[in-house]
């Protein structure tokens, strides 16, 4: 019997007052849906909310602090993943769990994928090696998510040959992330070969007037292609989220709520 049946059960008996009641119910609730860890409160309802459990953002946090929070959510079951660590910070968070896999590139240290069948397929396509951080970050985001994940590297519109030899591989997937610096051209001319929604994701990666990827943002904002959406500069966790929650729902993952 669960607790949340057993409190009612004792209630319906007349074992408990209205506010013992509340006071009780209200105290299981916050137990399972928040985790007070002092600094930190670990939302442990998000995955029953939002379809994926708390991703963990490691910059401004120690070492310390990320330790005990993927603590509790082993603890629960729940797959960790912390983006934004540095080496140091992911050699002393691995000494207490070295199940767990450090992409430097990323900056992002997760457990491993698991390897049940996966939920949908997402492709994550750069323009060049100079975007690679950000383009990992959004390839290991999808993959955590349980979409089958395919990272596509140096295909951008300076040589379109490139392209045009993995498009086959590219038409495969439910979403498709675009990954491009400079000019941020990238992404529309993928739109217009594929019917996939199209998540692009600006890089902080060209020179002077590239203005730190703000060139890049606007130049996807104003794409053509109109299965083209952007998220922020550099912001290739956000990419392979919602990524990943497109692919889940095109392989039918998601809970039906009953009528």
């Amino acid at each position: 019997m669960s607790q949340i049946t057993a409190l009612v059960t004792r209630f319906l008996a007349g074992e408990l007052t209205n506010e013992t009641f509340r006071a009780e119910a209200a105290a299981l609730l916050r137990e399972r849906t928040q985790a007070d860890l002092g600094e930190t409160t670990l939302d442990l309802g998000r995955e029953a909310r939002c379809g994926l459990p708390e991703v963990v953002y490691g910059a401004g946090k120690s070492a310390e602090e990320i330790v005990r929070i993927v603590a509790r959510q082993k603890e629960l079951g729940i797959s960790p993943l912390v983006t934004r660590v540095s080496p140091e910070k992911a050699e002393l968070i691995r000494l207490e769990f070295p199940d767990l896999r450090y992409n430097a590139a990323a900056s992002l240290i997760r457990a491993d994928a698991d390897r049940s069948p996966r939920r949908g397929r997402v492709a994550v396509v750069s323009a060049g090696t100079s975007d690679r951080s950000v383009a990992e970050e959004a390839f290991e985001t999808a993959d955590w998510t349980g979409a089958e994940t395919v990272l596509i590297s140096d295909v951008g519109v300076a040589g379109p040959y490139r392209l045009a030899a993995r498009l086959d591989e590219i038409r495969r997937a439910d979403a498709v992330v675009v990954v491009a610096g400079m000019e941020g051209a990238l992404p529309s001319v993928v739109g217009g070969y594929i019917s996939a929604p199209i998540i692009a994701v600006p890089t902080s990666v060209g020179y002077g007037t590239a203005l730190g990827g703000f060139a890049a943002l606007l130049g996807m904002l104003n794409s053509c292609a109109s299965n083209v959406v952007v998220v922020n500069i550099d912001a290739g966790f956000k990419a392979g989220y919602v990524a990943g929650l497109i692919a889940k729902r095109a392989a039918g993952n998601v809970p039906q709520p009953e009528n």
